[in-house]
């Protein structure tokens, strides 16, 4: 019998099976914009746009769920990236001056994204490359139309050939510069360089041409076939860039003084002056115009777009693109720094016309969209992409199985509030995404510090905005920011139109939202903030005016001694209020002293919302619109607590102060003892009783754990509460159970209220009302982070109105009820009502885990589909994720999910009930991941190449590549085959990046 007694769980392999069929981990995707974006590029024949970061991620994107990740060896900035049109490749450029191939292949049916090859380009024969490695440093990137060559402007003004998609240079064919300077006047010269190439572009009609920029201002056209200069044009301003006017008759070049130029391309071998030139903005000075494009169209004057180009003086700090067509100008006004654009537009050689339907942005905050075919050039609405910081997330909250009615007033509001936009379909549509459609819906509602609570569609990979609340109309506040911003007008110039969300600036910092709990069955939401406002909403579909109702509730409950030395409250707005359809206010409940919401709980059967501060929480019954609790749970040293988060008069040497008493008494904290005859509770004693029983004694505690530290009751921002929670159980007897109330607090205190709530029927005669139960103080002290009440199943107990709708069963109260307390420490069982010890784990006894973030999921079996736990998942602040059996406590598995020092991912984690999670892995996206083996979202998508096989599909490029260098290799139907391994190898080591994943790829 005693074998089977200290048995291990770890060593039941029924188990262990039935674990790996309910759990596992994996990071899905990432949703938002990518972080410090530094370059774009462009695919027009497979329709894909890519992304590259300044810490070397590289990400593209098609149709909706259509997307692709890689990440660089070196996390270094991609500079540059450039799509090889046709053919699923992508060549990017760091800044360390190393060159990458990457390709979309195919794995396990689904196409992915990988990296081929690099190169580093070595430094020109006789020049000390180590004491002027600028010299060969790529300064632009252009590749020829039948993407088998890329030409490599440089720094030292060289254009070297490279070989694609091998990467190998092409010796003989680089254009050194003092090969340029014998073909330029002597006036011209006057004994300076040419300065850097600055642009690349192809003849569009003859690939043999390319016109060659040098940053002095010096343009010509280069016949690669005849290895000699066709043309020059001696420009005398600063170049910026150029741009082929598309029957190749003319182009345009952009300089530093923010003008642009067109120049004539004929017979005439040398060109001092341009057909046209123009500044925009001027007679003033005015910055340089970075990048212009020049696109034909068959409905009128050609457009002219170019970034910069703004006055100095007036508006130098402005971050415009400009669009022109004939009298028609408009600039667009971005909140952040334009990267890089381009427009989409007709690529068929044989079409006389560009035809640019649209006009895509890349800004260091968002992407924007124009649509250039519909008067006005409205913006399109992007379906992914979305600036989740457009203000900064304060607090996240996730919302599974939204019911399908209520998800369908939820887009039809943000519908309604959304400006005019271009009705023109996403125009990046590349790839087919093969995930399936989402069985359930899900919400993920992210608060910000402007005051809005954003509602996204996170049932699938594309995370898309579907509706905006915005809480700033309620209140009365500073003047709006949008007076720096003015809008287009008749008289205006230059002729300014603000585009893109991404908006730094809040209004007033006490708007920020901080907690938020949603009811999806009665559509009621509950909104809390910084300023200890707390709003209770519910969905209206109609626009409404109402006048805000306001009750305060006191926690403080009148204590002397106490000054309130924060930020004062919002001040609601007086009078009618009109709210737009969606979530509209029914009522504000403000906490006194006004400091932010730490927890929030709703409960919409019994028309009860719970809230909770550094100093207290209170229940309000806001059907009858009046207080039902208000406790205060501040120790009499909590002086912080007084001071507030937005307080300017902190004293530093308050707080080193307190900080070493903390230290002081930590150390000596071990060798106090209780004394014999202070009250203790049965609470107490079972705590103690729990803590010493089958533990180690101190001295045989093993290296990897240690003792938990008691913390001094006098802490500051002791009376912070951490979590409020509502149940239906046993409180008073084990007979008649009812409704309570669960508050936790940051000193180990849980105190749990019953409830008398008034039927349906009463409730405009009676409200509720709260009497203290239980008052549980944990030993150590350690904060309370989660409180759950576990039916006599040991489940979690159903939402409110599940049961009543037949949405879930109901819960079992014929057996014991229990409830789990979480402490940042360790979690506890306890039996209901009498509250006595059940089972515990200690999460502190391995490395000194911290609780960080807690969830109650279930997971359903891979290999069954009427098998599911119900499990305790818990992230600690290693960033390890633990799961535990409930309400056993017995360990299960452990993951590493997010890097220790990630201290703002570890904060910003949130749990879905379904085995999933999100967490910021920068200001602006979220990185999913999965702990089940059932429900994962993640990219199921694939790039086809459709269209004469020569041209479009990859595989058949590598061969033509390679049936140039073996003439025999033999083509049929599409296939292309070698004789024999011998004509493989006779291909020679020149080739052996090519070959080598040609034969990976072909038969």
């Amino acid at each position: 019998m005693m074998k089977f007694r200290f048995r291990r769980p770890g060593n039941d392999p029924q188990r262990e099976k039935l674990k790996l069929e309910l759990f596992a981990f994996n990071k899905t995707v990432e949703h938002g914009f990518p972080n410090q974006p530094s370059s774009l590029a462009y695919d027009p024949k497979i329709q894909l746009m890519a992304i590259a970061t300044k810490t070397g991620a590289v990400k593209i994107y098609g149709a909706p769920g259509v997307e692709f990740t890689g990440l660089h060896k070196e996390a270094a900035t991609v500079t540059q990236m450039h799509f090889l049109p046709g053919q699923g490749r992508l060549l990017s450029l760091l800044d360390d001056n190393s060159i990458h191939l990457w390709e979309i292949g195919q794995k396990n049916s689904y196409s992915h994204l990988e990296e081929v090859c690099s190169l580093t380009l070595p430094g020109r024969p006789g020049f000390d490359c180590a004491n002027s490695p600028s010299i060969t440093r790529i300064t632009v990137i252009m590749l020829k139309s039948c993407c088998d060559m890329a030409c490599l402007g440089t720094e030292g003004g060289g254009v070297y050939f490279l070989d694609l998609p091998s990467l190998q240079l092409l010796d003989g064919k680089t254009l050194f510069q003092d090969e340029v300077l014998q073909s330029v006047p002597d006036d011209y010269k006057c004994g300076k360089a040419l300065g850097p190439v600055e642009s690349l572009q192809e003849h569009p009609t003859d690939p043999d041409k390319i016109l060659i920029g040098y940053s002095r201002g010096l343009v010509l056209l280069w016949g690669q076939a005849t290895h000699s200069v066709e043309d020059l044009f001696l420009g005398n301003q600063q170049l910026e860039s150029i741009s082929w006017e598309r029957s190749s008759r003319t182009f345009v070049s952009s300089h530093s003084d923010g003008g642009y130029m067109v120049w004539p391309v004929n017979s005439a071998r040398c060109k001092t002056q341009p057909l046209t030139s123009s500044i925009p903005y001027g007679p003033f000075p005015c910055k340089a115009i970075n990048k212009i494009l020049w696109r034909t169209s068959e409905t009128g004057s050609p457009f002219v777009i170019f970034s910069g180009g703004m006055p100095r003086a007036s508006y130098g700090d402005r971050h415009c693109i400009t669009i022109m067509q004939g009298k028609l100008q408009v600039t667009l006004d971005f909140t952040s720094r334009v990267i890089d654009f381009f427009t989409v537009h007709d690529i068929d050689p044989e079409q006389e016309y560009d035809n640019p339907r649209a006009l895509l942005v890349l800004v260091e905050e968002e992407l924007v969209a124009v649509d250039l075919q519909t008067p006005g050039w409205p913006t399109i609405t992007s379906p992914y992409l979305a600036p989740l910081h457009s203000s900064a997330i304060t607090c996240s909250y996730h919302i599974s199985n939204i019911p399908i009615k209520l998800w369908e007033r939820i887009i039809c509001a943000g519908k309604q509030q959304n400006p005019p936009h271009s009705t023109m379909e996403w125009p990046i549509n590349g790839g087919k995404n093969l995930a399936p459609e989402p069985v359930h819906k899900g919400l993920l509602l992210t608060g910000h510090e402007d005051g809005t609570v954003r509602f996204w569609d996170a049932s699938s990979v594309s995370l898309k905005p579907l509706y905006k609340l915005t809480t700033a109309n309620i209140f009365q506040t500073e003047a709006d920011h949008s007076e720096s911003f003015p809008q287009s007008g008749e008289e205006e110039w230059p002729p300014f139109r603000k585009v893109g969300c991404f908006d730094p600036y809040s209004d007033d910092p006490r708007l920020g939202i901080q907690k938020i709990s949603l009811c999806k069955y009665s559509s009621q939401l509950v909104v809390a903030g910084t300023a200890g406002q707390v709003l209770v909403m519910e969905f209206n579909d109609e626009r409404s005016e109402q006048k805000m109702s306001l009750s305060s509730v006191d926690l403080l409950q009148d204590r002397e001694g106490f000054t309130w030395k924060g930020h004062d409250r919002l001040t609601p707005k007086g009078g009618l209020v009109s709210f737009a359809p969606g979530f509209q206010p029914r009522f504000l409940v403000q906490c006194i002293p006004p400091a932010a919401v730490t927890a929030v709980t709703l409960h919409t059967e019994w028309q009860l919302v719970a809230f909770g501060t550094s100093h207290g929480f209170g229940v309000f019954d806001y059907y009858r619109q009046q207080a039902v609790l208000a406790r205060c749970t501040l120790h009499p040293n909590d002086s912080l607590a007084m001071e507030g988060p937005l307080s300017r008069v902190k004293s530093l040497k308050k707080s080193l102060r307190q900080s070493f008493r903390r230290i002081r008494k930590s150390r000596v904290s071990g060798k106090k003892r209780l004394s014999p005859s202070s009250p203790a509770s049965k609470v107490q004693e079972a705590n103690a009783q729990l803590a010493e029983q089958a533990g180690p004694r101190e001295v045989e505690v093993t290296p990897v754990q240690r003792r938990i530290e008691p913390r001094s009751a006098d802490d500051s921002l002791s009376g912070v509460v951490r979590c409020l929670y509502f149940a239906d159980t046993f409180l008073r007897d084990a007979t008649h159970h009812g409704p309570t109330m669960w508050a936790g607090t940051n000193a180990g205190s849980v105190y749990a209220y019953a409830l008398e709530v008034p039927s349906r029927e009463k409730w405009t005669e009676k409200s509720a009302e709260a009497v203290l139960g239980k008052e549980i103080q944990l030993m150590h002290r350690a904060p309370v982070v989660s409180i759950a009440v576990l039916d006599g199943r040991g489940n979690p107990l159903p939402e409110p109105f599940e049961v009543s709708r037949d949405l879930a069963k109901a819960p079992e109260m014929q057996g014991s009820h229990s409830v789990l307390i979480v402490s940042e420490e360790q979690f506890k069982v306890f039996t209901l009502p009498r509250v006595t010890a059940k089972t515990k784990f200690k999460l502190t006894a391995h490395e000194g885990s911290r609780v960080r973030k807690l969830g109650l999921m279930n997971f359903p079996s891979i290999a069954s589909d009427d098998y599911s736990e119900n499990c305790l998942v818990c992230l600690t602040n290693l960033g390890d994720v633990h799961i535990f059996t409930i309400p056993g406590l017995r360990p299960q598995i452990r993951y590493d999910c997010i890097r220790k020092e990630d201290i703002s991912g570890i904060a910003s984690c949130v749990f879905t009930k379904t085995g999933q999670g999100f967490y910021l892995i920068s200001p602006s996206e979220f990185e999913r991941f999965s702990l089940s083996t059932r429900n994962i979202t993640e990219p199921h998508c694939v790039v086809g190449w459709e269209g004469p096989i020569d041209h479009l599909n990859p595989v058949t490029s590598l061969c033509n590549n390679l049936q140039q260098r073996s003439p025999k290799m033999n083509q049929a139907n599409g296939t292309h085959k070698l004789q024999s391994k011998e004509e493989y190898n006779s291909l020679g080591a020149a080739d052996a990046v090519l070959t080598s994943h040609w034969t990976q790829r072909v038969t």
